[in-house]
């Protein structure tokens, strides 16, 4: 390998990190750093030495990836660097408060062991910067959404982005003739309508809490509920901020959010499982049928990210009782066990359905080095 990428993924309390050959995608090397600043490891800076000390300071790296969720309205693509830039992304942290803080002082730290490497920040939101105004604008005033930023955003755009044009690539067609749905379906999860390479429409919002039911986070709420909890239960801003974050999805409604363990919940007789589970696929099947008329004819629905591409039980029930509108999944194909992209349709079904596994690290260190 003549050149690598460094690409990190800084969490408020982990630290996952990859380095990457961006001509074939393998990882050299990868691992991640937990529980920053609640035990052994005091900060990002004592996690950062730790990832080099593992990696044994490689000297083939040519630029150093960060994720960052959101870039607001400020970044479209994937920007070097410098002092401003920092400047303008610690500006928008309150559009991302548990997410872009960690991976301002990632790049903060990074930039200082690596002072000589170049630093690309590549955003989760990019991919759906340009989002027609019917799909990125809220319904509320005008002149308190232009102040203040408020738009659909958009998130995963990463792994949207690189799934759709897999999908592409493993159906030997061209990625404009495509209209796609992908299913991110991970503790993070969203769904979005592609068409033709470009995004239409996406279930995540200002922030990646709107949309599908998550892990540990609500998705799609009344926002009255809000106003309710705090009129009528007294529940602080942060508190209701803290639950629909962090104890909400799956976690609040079952208190399991790893899917394994759901499911053996489930065989268990558990009633709360089995409806954690219920509201799951339904709020999936959901915007399945509404990005399915938003694009007006599909072509192919692909499955990505850790539930989508190892659960099969989701990815049948998501789709099961649909081929009267052109969609029949293949039982043996779904839950053969196999890697790499891999079509689960059947025969008769009119569209496609696909595993496509996700790479964010090597959408990454190919952006960066499209900067470099």
């Amino acid at each position: 390998m003549t050149a690598a990428v460094l690409v990190l993924n800084s969490g408020s309390s982990t630290l996952k990190y990859a380095v990457v050959d961006p001509a074939s995608g393998d990882s050299v090397a990868a691992g991640n750093v937990e529980c920053i600043g609640e035990g052994p490891v005091a900060d990002h800076h004592e996690a950062l030495r730790i990832v080099f000390d593992e990696l044994e300071a490689p000297d083939d790296l040519v630029a150093v990836g960060h994720r960052i969720v959101h870039g607001g309205n400020a970044f479209c693509r994937p920007t070097l660097i410098t002092d401003a830039v920092v400047d303008k992304l610690e500006e928008l942290s309150p559009l991302a408060p548990l997410h872009n803080p960690s991976g301002v002082l990632g790049i903060k730290v990074a930039r200082t062991v690596l002072p000589d490497l170049p630093h690309v920040a590549v955003f989760d939101t990019a991919f759906f910067h340009d989002l027609a105004a019917a799909a990125a604008t809220y319904a509320i005033d005008r002149e308190v959404s232009e102040r203040w930023d408020v738009r659909r955003y958009g998130f995963h755009g990463t792994s949207h982005q690189y799934v759709s044009g897999q999908a592409a690539v493993f159906l030997e067609r061209p990625l404009e003739s495509l209209n796609q749905i992908v299913l991110h379906l991970g503790n993070g999860a969203s769904a979005a309508a592609i068409a033709g390479g470009r995004p239409v429409d996406t279930s995540m919002g200002l922030t990646p809490m709107e949309g599908l039911v998550m892990g540990t986070r609500a998705g799609d709420i009344d926002p009255g509920v809000i106003f309710y909890l705090w009129r009528t239960a007294e529940m602080g801003v942060e508190d209701i901020e803290k639950m629909l974050n962090r104890t909400s999805g799956m976690e609040g409604l079952c208190g399991e959010c790893d899917f394994r363990r759901v499911h053996q919940l489930i065989e268990s007789g558990n009633t709360a499982a089995r409806l954690a589970y219920d509201v799951y696929i339904h709020r999936l099947r959901r915007y399945i049928g509404a990005f399915m008329a938003v694009l007006g004819g599909t072509d192919v629905i692909t499955f990505t990210a850790g539930v989508g591409e190892n659960d099969a039980a989701v990815r049948r029930d998501a789709l099961s009782g649909m081929a009267a509108i052109g969609i029949e999944v293949d039982e043996h194909l779904n839950t053969l066990a196999a890697a790499g992209p891999r079509r689960i349709s059947s025969d008769r079904s009119a569209m496609t359905v696909l595993v496509i596994p996700t790479n964010e690290e090597r959408a990454i260190a190919r952006a960066c080095m499209a900067v470099i």
